[in-house]
């Protein structure tokens, strides 16, 4: 396939508010972060041990955070070599929903930190680290974001890929069962994380829930898109994020109750983001050869 082909369903759905620089320069500076801080904690977490902002039970815990931020990297590098808001916001609204869900968690948790109950020096020191860089994180995000919705849009051209028919009901289930379990972590984690099957606690409950829900408005966000060719950071990031997540998962494999139903729905849901990511990639590339 030629450039132009692969190109060519971006051009088709020209149109929009332009990308500020704002929010191209936040998207990549979290990236960084997301290697460096996601990268460490998942490897420390394959390891068997347990490090992170707070004290966990289980290593899963962290290392979940870690995977779903080292997943998510790729797709948001792209944003950068994006033109319109519009082709990244399936991907910078969840984006929002993480740091400023994270940074409120920690806040609202704050007497759990390392920090504040002390520790390992490395792990008062990362926690201390994790405040300072959350809450710069989310305060751009919320400025970025406000400046590029005032923006003037110009005229939406027409769908580059619009989603085919049969994708839609899979995706609707996909999106709302990350959406409710990532509400219910969140909100009443003493409830909720009796169904995590494996060792939790409130803390990582809710930041577990964070990046749930997340999932869930990036997917039904894409739904509501409907036009792959603006989707293209969240299909990197969607299979992205279900491989790290699976990789976490099977190194500790023997610390998760695989014969409850929690666990066969979890399997399920990731296999979803996996699915979706690579059927998303499959019907834009195949939606430019049909336009060459």
């Amino acid at each position: 396939m030629t450039q132009a082909a692969s190109d060519a369903p971006a051009r088709a759905a020209a149109g929009g508010r332009p990308l500020t620089a704002g929010v191209a320069m936040l998207a990549t500076a979290v990236a960084v972060n997301s290697l460096l801080v996601g990268g460490l904690l998942t490897a420390v977490s394959l390891t068997g041990h347990v490090f992170g902002a707070w004290p966990s039970p289980e290593s899963l815990n962290p290392g979940l955070i870690g995977a779903a931020m080292l997943g998510t990297a790729p797709g948001l590098f792209a944003v950068a070599r994006a033109r319109h808001w519009e082709e990244v916001r399936t991907l910078l609204h969840p984006l929002a929903v993480v740091l400023v869900g994270l940074f409120s968690v920690t806040m609202l948790n704050a007497g759990g930190l390392y920090i504040a109950e002390g520790g390992p020096v490395l792990s008062v020191l990362f926690s201390l680290g994790w405040i300072f860089v959350l809450g710069l994180f989310c305060v751009w995000a919320v400025i970025a974001l406000a400046l590029q919705h005032r923006v003037a849009a110009q005229q939406r051209g027409t769908a580059g890929a619009p989603l085919p028919a049969w994708a839609k009901p899979p995706l609707a289930v996909l999106g709302s069962a990350w959406l409710g379990i990532g509400t219910g972590l969140l909100v009443r984690p003493g409830f909720w994380a009796d169904f995590v099957p494996w060792d939790t606690d409130r803390l990582d409950a809710q930041a577990l829930g964070v990046w749930a829900l997340a999932l869930g408005v990036g997917v039904l966000g894409a739904l509501a898109e409907d036009d792959l060719a603006r989707t293209r950071p969240a299909l990197l990031a969607l299979p992205g994020t279900a491989a790290t997540m699976t990789v976490v998962l099977a190194a500790r494999a023997a610390h998760v109750d695989w014969a409850s139903g929690p666990a066969l729905s979890l399997v399920c849901m990731v296999a979803g983001l996996l699915c979706a990511g690579a059927s998303g990639h499959f019907l834009l590339k195949r939606s430019a050869a049909l336009r060459d």
